[in-house]
């Protein structure tokens, strides 16, 4: 099982199923390995945490939780449309790029 990933952290995506399907939202984290990424306002869950040092009152916090990366799609905010990243060697360098719009991503 190889570890390619067509997200990395800070792509902007958009959510295609699911309960969250339309929203959109920057990736926060992405889990190669396991195929899921985390996108930041997307897949809310409520943890319940004990008082600690970090946390001294303790309760419940809401935070995100990580999505199948099958389930989101690059979003090109200068097209407003999804897109697919294309990996183009540049001046001796790998470089992601729009394949509709040819912009480095």
């Amino acid at each position: 099982m190889s570890d390619n990933l067509h997200l990395k952290k800070g792509d902007y995506v958009i959510v295609l199923s699911g309960a969250d399907k339309g929203k959109k939202g920057r990736v926060l984290k992405s889990f190669p390995t396991k195929k899921r990424v985390i996108v930041e306002k997307v897949n809310m869950m409520k943890k319940h945490a004990k008082p600690s040092q970090r946390n001294p009152q303790g309760g419940i916090i809401t935070m995100e939780a990580a999505i199948n990366a099958s389930n989101v799609m690059l979003f090109n905010e200068k097209l407003n449309t999804v897109t697919k990243a294309v990996v183009v060697v540049r001046e001796g360098h790998r470089v992601r790029i729009c394949k509709k719009s040819g912009d480095e991503i």
